[in-house]
């Protein structure tokens, strides 16, 4: 009887910490204190252990160093395309992008994403066709390949992959390949034994330092980027894996949106993986000239690559987000595979839908995550009830992340419409200026329609007591999931 008194009270006093620790410490806002507080009242000690492993914040860690000089580079970079923002000497290859100029310069400022418009893109929605384009792109590269993926899969597709490198590292191509130790747990490390014996490079984000137990996987790296001779970049949301070919019977037809981009908006991949990959190597990567070559490309789209993560006090990509839906006049088209915003982005919905514009959400019919599905559901029933519309995708598994604007501006990238992606993972999109790339993602989604069934406030208020029971308490963990 004592033992058990001994162990309720050393149970209470962790708990108690652990919630100073939460309240006074971390100062997290309060829908994420509260979250955190509801599991530890309800799973005790397990809600300490899960705490340690998902709740700890990676903005004390400096994640990225840079040197002094490129930073310096930066600075004036910056501060020479924002003197000509807010003079007004940019110029627009479309004139709509002008109507959109405070986002460009939030952009700016808010993430080094510079603006650049002599960019040529192409849109994938297919797997196999977009990693067709990924190893043609791979096998005629002559300088280096740079590979940035959440998940990786030790099957078909990713041995196809780590072959294709293997070879380019043999003709003396620099071959560098990151993969989020996180997304690609179960991928045994043999996987990329030939491409380190060909003398290419491997290194994984936030390894875990115990066998099984990683304090930092909270922080995942999930950006999915592809950099051939600093030239051609790849930016979207299709991992590396055999269901992202529609192959996985759970899944089937994979449905997902890619861009390849020519242009000098490759630049910008190409430092953010640099970052990203000094981060996680041993091997310091330089910013030298062979990655960055400058050259005239004849493209016309404009482009600003923003990205996001722990380590900086901006959610850039949710603000560029919600500055998009507040610029929008008559529509706003939005594809993600989770739906859990914060009240700032609701909010900009809400508003939106009240201002008479055509705000329309398409999410998976299938879910692959349950709670957030039930938590997608409850913030969805919010919505219908103002009049969004809601398609539920029934042809395979819908995984694309954009958001177009009226057919003129776009967002595609990795960031879903959750909080995890705003304020947890590393995310990045590729912002779009230009009108004829967005009506082409705007036709897209008017396609994806004939694969959907409506969801309509009346099938929501006739769903099962059981499912809304559910989504009140997914609701709770929301900011946690």
């Amino acid at each position: 009887m004592v033992l058990l008194y001994l162990i309720c009270v050393f149970i209470f006093v962790i708990d108690l910490a652990t919630a100073a620790t939460i309240i006074f410490v971390e100062r997290q806002n309060a829908a994420v204190t509260w979250a955190w507080l509801m599991v530890l009242l309800f799973i005790p000690i397990g809600g300490f252990v899960l705490y340690l492993i998902f709740g700890q914040h990676v903005s004390r860690i400096r994640v990225y160093k840079m040197r002094k000089r490129n930073r310096r580079l930066l600075d004036a970079l910056l501060d020479h395309q924002r003197e000509a923002l807010t003079q007004g000497q940019m110029t627009y290859n479309d004139p709509n992008a002008r109507n959109y100029e405070d986002l460009v310069y939030m952009n700016l400022v808010g993430s080094y994403a510079f603006y650049t418009q002599d960019n040529k893109v192409e849109i994938f929605t297919d797997g196999r066709n977009k990693f067709a384009a990924l190893l043609k792109a791979i096998a005629e590269a002559k300088d280096h390949v740079h590979i940035e993926y959440y998940i990786l899969r030790d099957d078909k597709l990713g041995q196809r992959l780590i072959e294709v490198l293997a070879e380019k590292a043999k003709e003396g191509v620099e071959v560098r390949l990151l993969y989020d130790a996180v997304g690609s747990t179960w991928t045994s490390k043999r996987l990329f034994d030939p491409l380190i014996q060909a003398g290419g490079s491997v290194a994984a984000f936030f390894p875990s330092k115990i066998p099984f137990l990683n304090f930092r996987m909270n922080h995942r790296n999930h950006r999915k980027l592809a950099i051939i001779d600093g030239r051609t970049g790849f930016i979207g949301g299709f991992n590396i894996g055999d269901e992202y070919l529609g192959l996985d019977e759970r899944f089937g037809d994979w449905r997902d949106t890619h861009l390849r981009v020519v242009g000098s908006s490759v630049l910008e991949m190409q430092g953010i993986f640099l970052l990203d990959w000094n981060s996680a190597s041993h091997k310091e990567l330089p910013m030298i000239p062979r990655y960055f070559p400058t050259e005239e490309y004849d493209g016309d789209v404009g482009i600003q690559v923003v990205s996001s993560g722990p380590n900086s006090p901006w959610e850039q990509i949710r603000n560029a987000y919600i500055k998009m839906i507040y610029a929008a006049k008559s529509t706003v088209y939005i594809q993600t595979p989770y739906f859990i915003p914060d009240e700032s982005l609701l909010t900009a919905l809400k508003s939106a839908a009240l201002s008479g514009i055509d705000v329309r959400l398409m999410l998976p019919l299938k879910p692959d995550h349950r709670l957030v599905y039930w938590a997608s559901k409850y913030y969805l029933g919010e919505l219908l009830s103002i009049g969004v519309k809601c398609y539920l995708y029934g042809k395979g598994f819908m995984h694309a992340k954009t958001m177009v604007i009226d057919g003129k501006l776009a967002s595609v990238g990795t960031a879903n419409i959750d909080i995890r992606s705003f304020k947890l993972n590393f995310e990045v999109n590729a912002m779009i200026f230009d009108s004829k790339t967005a009506s082409e993602l705007h036709m897209i989604f008017d396609h994806d329609l004939q694969y959907c069934e409506e969801w309509t406030l009346d099938s929501y208020r006739r769903r099962p007591h059981l499912s809304k029971i559910a989504e009140s308490f997914a609701r709770l963990l929301s900011p946690i999931l």
